[in-house]
């Protein structure tokens, strides 16, 4: 088997299937971990001939991308999110780093089982993403090229499991995709509002982690210089004015979080012990 595209999803019913279809003739099986979703993501999952995994929905939600990672059975490993798509171009490129090997050929001869089917020597590849804020392609503010890592050979990477935005790590030489990996995952400010806030309890599970004390310097670093230092990082430093309202928009909202989490550990912050 030559590439797993693996998953982890919790209710995701209005972007799975956009995203399972990308990668149809791509991908010589999926593993999909469902964190318990109470819609009909599971259901379309199986539609798309998916092995999919019910499990329970840890905050740290890696772990079930991990969890998905340590089921695949490929050579080589694509990790996806439910609101991610895999256009045509970068379908192509993926088939020609990972190149198939034909049956009773010489490389087929001279390969060892459990090493990995191809000859450039990278364990692992960036992919740039294009970001879109609401229905906007955000070409500045830091959100483009936007590399993750996210082709790997099968037991050279793996997720941290510890914070909210980290990457996969590989063990090894890691080379650069050139087509882009579209992600859309705000389709609406209800539903940027609904991440953000999900993003922001994480953030104050990693504050109680480290026991954060609450005091007027912590009140000062959360509510204003954070806040600010993200607002010019985003809209100066990274040029996010160039993409108008939607990037000033963008900037005041990542500006937010910081101030989002830190009150959400004040009000919650005994409760993660």
């Amino acid at each position: 088997m030559k590439l797993s595209v693996v998953l982890a999803v919790f209710n995701e019913e209005d972007v799975l299937a956009t995203c399972l279809e990308s990668i149809k003739g791509l991908a010589d099986e999926i593993i999909i971990v469902d964190g318990g979703s109470t819609d009909k993501t599971v259901e379309i999952a199986k539609k798309y001939g998916a092995k999919v995994f019910v499990t329970d929905n840890p905050p740290i939600f890696h772990i079930n991308k991990q969890r998905a990672v340590d089921r695949a059975k490929g050579d080589w490993i694509l990790q996806l999110d439910a609101d991610e798509v895999v256009p045509e171009a970068l379908s192509i490129e993926i088939r020609t780093v990972i190149p198939a090997i034909e049956p009773g050929s010489r490389q087929e001869k001279d390969w060892i089982p459990g090493q990995a089917r191809n000859d450039n020597g990278f364990n692992g590849y960036y992919v740039s993403r294009k970001n879109y804020f609401l229905w906007y392609w955000m070409r500045k503010g830091g959100q483009y090229p936007d590399y993750v890592v996210r082709l790997f050979k099968r037991g050279k990477g793996s997720f941290p499991q510890k914070s909210v935005h980290e990457q996969i790590v590989v063990d090894g030489p890691i080379g650069y995709l050139k087509t882009p990996l579209e992600h859309r995952p705000y389709t609406s400010f209800a539903e940027y509002w609904q991440k953000a806030h999900t993003y922001a309890m994480l953030r104050a599970r990693e504050m109680a982690g480290v026991k954060l004390e609450v005091t007027p310097e912590t009140f000062v670093q959360y509510y204003f210089l954070r806040p600010t230092k993200t607002f010019l990082n985003l809209y100066v430093r990274h040029k996010g004015f160039v993409d108008g309202i939607f990037g000033f928009l963008f900037a005041l909202f990542s500006a937010y979080q910081e101030p989002l989490a830190f009150r959400k550990y004040i009000q919650y912050g005994k409760n993660f012990n």
